[in-house]
């Protein structure tokens, strides 16, 4: 997964964002971070944002700091540029992940919700087709429905079960051959229902499994869809839901 490429980037210079994501394509996610953090720049911090999340998600156990490097990352770009779609995603994609870790009280002091949604409303004004902002948003739908129920999803934060799925769909359509979002969409419906959307699931954890990968952080998450795929096929309810919660992020 750390490649050769990584001499080609480490010039005295600071990065371009290209090189940059490179060094983020490659799974050096530390010195992504430092170099982008250290560059002042909105593209490079998203970048950087993007790194520790992908750094928190293939480590073994939950880690809070890298979650809160990604959210303090991703608020310098947004600083920078209002506009940047994806430093709003990886803001709160870090939330949503904060948010699991803490537990639902500290999630709800501080409205971790409603800061999620917000960030993900001005990611797709920004750009309405970005299919992570997009899978993100039915996630976060779907996450309000497992949580509270329908009722309640739907009268506190107006989120709803069909609009999960319809923005789901937008994803798939905007992205056909994206791994991480065809696998973020497998996992949001599994902590749905595995049994209601069996069907979906395998497909869009089939989709993510045939990618093909382009960073080190699909494959990554290719090898994760495998493990759940044949959890799935073996019909071992148990044993997918429990690895299921653990790639999902919660403790």
């Amino acid at each position: 997964m750390r490649g050769a490429l990584l001499a080609l980037v480490m010039a005295a210079a600071p990065p371009d964002s290209g090189a940059l994501f490179t060094l983020y394509a490659q799974g050096h996610y530390q010195e992504a971070m430092r170099r982008g953090e250290e560059s002042h720049n909105a593209d490079d911090l998203a970048i950087a944002a993007r790194a520790a999340l992908a750094d928190a998600m293939t480590r073994p156990e939950p880690c809070l700091s890298c979650l809160k490097r990604a959210e303090e990352d991703a608020r310098r770009a947004i600083a920078l540029d209002a506009h940047l779609a994806e430093a709003h995603v990886w803001l709160a994609t870090s939330l949503g992940y904060e948010a699991r870790l803490q537990g639902v009280v500290h999630a709800g002091w501080n409205n971790s919700p409603a800061q999620a949604k917000a960030q993900l409303d001005a990611a797709l004004a920004a750009d309405p087709a970005n299919p992570y902002a997009l899978a993100a948003l039915g996630g976060w739908n779907a996450e309000l429905v497992r949580v509270g129920g329908a009722f309640l999803a739907g009268k506190v934060y107006d989120a709803s079960l069909d609009q999960a799925l319809a923005l789901f769909d937008r994803a798939g359509r905007a992205a056909p051959h994206n791994v991480a979002v065809h696998y973020q969409i497998a996992l949001s419906l599994a902590g749905l229902d595995q049994v209601r959307y069996r069907a979906r699931i395998k497909e869009e954890l089939d989709a993510a499994i045939q990618g093909p990968p382009q960073t080190a952080y699909e494959t990554f998450v290719a090898a994760r869809a495998q493990e759940l795929l044949t959890l799935l096929n073996r019909g071992d309810a148990d044993a997918f839901a429990s690895k299921l919660r653990t790639f999902q992020g919660y403790p």
